[in-house]
């Protein structure tokens, strides 16, 4: 039947009726927040590259965490900025770090789900994810043994949720096995499988001071347009234990999130990063978008693509919206 007789407006008559037949909605229960501390300041500031998002200091957990769960969210992921930088990003692994205090402050004083960002980029003087040779090449092996003591003392601090982001080869089965040998059988592992070399992450190394000193990430992170290796690095992280998966950036690598949502049976998620957020906060600004509206329909778009999970920026404002 065709139209006349087929009329796919009725069901787009009304408010009531369109909410009906949705096929895709948000859920603020599947936001996960990124937040940060940082040890070296005393009092709470903000970065111009990412209005609105904050950075802690070490102190004031009850307060940070009330205010996020008033809005909304239960879910965060934790990144920390050091005062102490050396070659191997020994604050990353250290027993009383800032990311390990932070984890432990809000799980004293929460029944947040913490996940924990496992990197060495904001560890380390050259801003690498990982340990250098001379040459300056980042040695897998060396770091992936540093990512298992890194994901050991975050889980004892508390951490619910172990992501590492370093993008080496066997990094989950390091992690996974330290994570064993340690007594932290159940503490899940977030892959960020799919991880892009991408130039979506510029205001987020604003805030973390993570960017390289020297050379680029190209080495490990993955090339914007290979489709098929996103599905590999994936099923090997699969193969090494991963729990989850995620794809990073969201919005330019919904084609990925397709892909993955179809292949695989992990529950996955998608990083909206820092760039995403940025612009549509700049176009906003300057008047050009609605900002509400454009901040709903980008993420309605991540989820529509697959994903079961979204980190984002947004994630109060969304919430307070749903």
């Amino acid at each position: 039947m065709m139209y006349p007789e087929v009329r796919l407006r009725r069901l787009r008559q009304n408010e009531r009726m369109r909410d009906l037949v949705a096929e895709t909605r948000l859920n603020a229960d599947q936001f996960i927040l990124p937040i940060f501390f940082d040890e070296t300041i005393s009092q709470e500031k903000t970065t111009a590259s990412m209005p609105g998002v904050r950075t802690f200091p070490l102190k004031g957990y009850d307060k940070i965490a009330s205010d996020i769960q008033d809005n909304g969210v239960n879910s965060v992921l934790v990144f920390g900025v050091p005062e102490h930088k050396d070659a191997v990003g020994s604050s990353a692994y250290a027993k009383d770090g800032v990311v390990q205090k932070a984890i432990e402050g809000i799980k004293e004083n929460s029944d947040m789900l913490v996940i924990s960002d496992l990197c060495l980029c904001e560890y380390t003087d050259h801003g690498h994810c990982g340990v250098l040779d001379d040459s300056g090449y980042v040695m897998n092996d060396e770091t992936i043994e540093l990512y298992g003591k890194t994901a050991v003392s975050q889980a004892d601090a508390g951490a619910d949720i172990i992501a590492p982001s370093g993008m080496m080869d066997g990094q989950i089965a390091a992690i996974r096995m330290a994570l064993d040998d340690a007594g932290h059988k159940n503490v899940p592992i977030m892959a960020y499988s799919a991880k892009f070399y991408s130039a979506y992450y510029g205001p987020f190394r604003d805030v973390a001071n993570s960017a390289p000193g020297k050379g680029n990430r190209a080495g490990y992170q993955m090339q914007c347009g290979n489709r098929k290796e996103a599905m590999r690095e994936i099923e090997f992280d699969i193969a090494e234990g991963a729990d989850m998966i995620m794809v990073k950036p969201a919005g330019p690598y919904l084609d990925i999130i397709r892909d993955a949502a179809n292949t695989f049976d992990l529950p996955l998620a998608a990083y909206q990063v820092s760039g995403e957020y940025a612009m549509i906060k700049a176009a906003a600004q300057n008047g050009w978008i609605d900002h509400d509206r454009v901040m709903m329909e980008s993420l309605l778009g991540i989820k529509r693509a697959g994903a079961d999970m979204i980190i984002t920026y947004f994630a109060e404002e969304a919430a307070k919206l749903l």
